[in-house]
């Protein structure tokens, strides 16, 4: 554990930083309302605008070539290859599409989530912040790693392979291949300037895309750890509770704590809430695409020669961690809600009035309803909807397998 992390506290923008400095890499700045240089602002929002209408003219190239690719079967197999960037990228179009959209809300629950942030060394020190930050920063710096792993390799390979075969191989050609398959409306090879400014252009698009995906989801992760993390707080609480009995002082104190801590859960409740609403159709199209994606991935790496196999075996981890993530912390979100019921079922509340009891009971109550991310038309989404997710994968990609050898 870092020394850091033990003797001094962490604010809210320490948690943000790695989602905060990707997103301004591309032009996106979440705290852009705080900023006091507006000329810097307008830049980055000229940046990100021109990114984007760059990207998107990219994933226009590359549905074309699908549509083409599907015209003949004997080039059906590069439709199947470029099918997951597709999705990729459409994913990442509606995650960055969803963040601007509901910018007012995003803003909102940040805020809420800064305020609730507990300060001082002490107080995050009873929140235990510093196992929730943990777990947190590892599963942050996997994801990027394999993120940033996917885009880099498909973005720079060619040029690298190409660069080495010319370079050190003693070919007497430079390869002029992209790592995407884009139709252009022109020649993009036809000479190193056009080549090479095309190239560039690509890869910006790839990086801007890997980083709307990324980004959109550490967001979440670090959301749904502080609320996790709130949620254990109030389980604590009410469990460690001594619920004094010496007279109507000590009733009026378990009361007044109770309803502190009921308000307290009904925030964080709220909070949920608010992260529904900005996540619930991205993360529909996100599980929807991503049991495409895998079933496509999976098709090229055992159809494939070996280079290409290690080029999607990246791309397959990327995609299927990414669900897992997602998955995995919305069954910690479940479960760190649901145990607040249980910790005020735990604590001696038969020592207490009446009234407290009533009160407590509509606490346990509600406590059975957990907090989730939950999806248009899908059950809150759990490990359990990792394996439907991998299963409906792994059917389409029978069906698939299946269908191309028979003709």
């Amino acid at each position: 554990m870092s020394k850091s992390l033990v003797d001094t506290p962490r604010t809210f923008e320490d948690m943000m930083r790695m989602p905060v400095l990707f997103y301004r890499s591309i032009g996106e700045d979440i705290y852009a309302h705080r900023s006091r240089n507006p000329l810097k602002s307008l830049f980055l929002r000229i940046y990100l605008y021109a990114g984007f209408i760059n990207f998107n003219l990219l994933v226009i190239g590359e549905l074309v070539f699908f549509y083409k690719s599907l015209q003949d079967f004997e080039t059906i197999r590069l439709a199947i290859a470029v099918a997951p960037c597709i999705g990729f990228s459409l994913v990442a179009d509606f995650k960055q599409a969803a963040m601007v959209m509901h910018r007012k809300l995003l803003i909102e629950l940040l805020n809420e989530l800064e305020d609730m942030h507990p300060k001082t060394l002490e107080k995050q020190r009873d929140y235990k912040m510093d196992q929730f930050e943990r777990t947190m920063k590892r599963v942050i710096n996997i994801f990027t790693f394999l993120c940033l792993a996917y885009t880099t390799t498909f973005s720079f390979y060619p040029a690298i392979k190409a660069a080495v075969k010319y370079n050190f191989l003693g070919y007497e050609i430079f390869d002029r291949n992209f790592g995407f398959l884009i139709w252009f409306p022109f020649d993009a090879t036809r000479n190193n300037l056009i080549y090479w400014i095309t190239y560039w252009d690509i890869a910006h698009g790839a990086y801007l895309a890997g980083i709307a995906f990324l980004c959109a989801d550490l967001l979440l992760v670090v959301v749904i750890t502080q609320l996790c993390m709130h949620f254990n707080y109030i389980s604590m609480r009410l469990e460690s509770h001594p619920c004094k009995r010496d007279g109507k002082e000590a009733d009026k104190e378990n009361i007044e704590f109770l309803i502190q801590m009921i308000r307290y859960h009904t925030k964080c409740l709220n909070l949920c809430e608010h992260v529904n609403s900005l996540y619930s159709f991205s993360l529909l199209l996100n599980f929807l695409m991503a049991s495409m994606q895998i079933c496509f991935i999976a098709f090229q790496v055992t159809e494939s020669t070996l280079e290409v196999i290690l080029i999607y075996c990246i791309f397959l981890m990327t995609s299927m961690v990414q669900v897992f993530l997602v998955c995995y912390y919305g069954d910690e979100l479940i479960a760190a809600s649901l145990r607040v019921g249980d910790s005020a079922y735990n604590q001696k509340w038969f020592q207490c009035s009446k009234t407290y009891c009533k009160m407590l009971k509509l606490l346990i109550m509600r406590s059975q309803r957990p907090a989730a991310i939950k999806p248009p038309t899908f059950p809150p989404i759990s490990l359990v909807t990792y394996m439907k997710v991998i299963s409906m994968s792994y059917q389409f990609f029978a069906l698939l397998r299946t269908t191309y050898k028979d003709n």
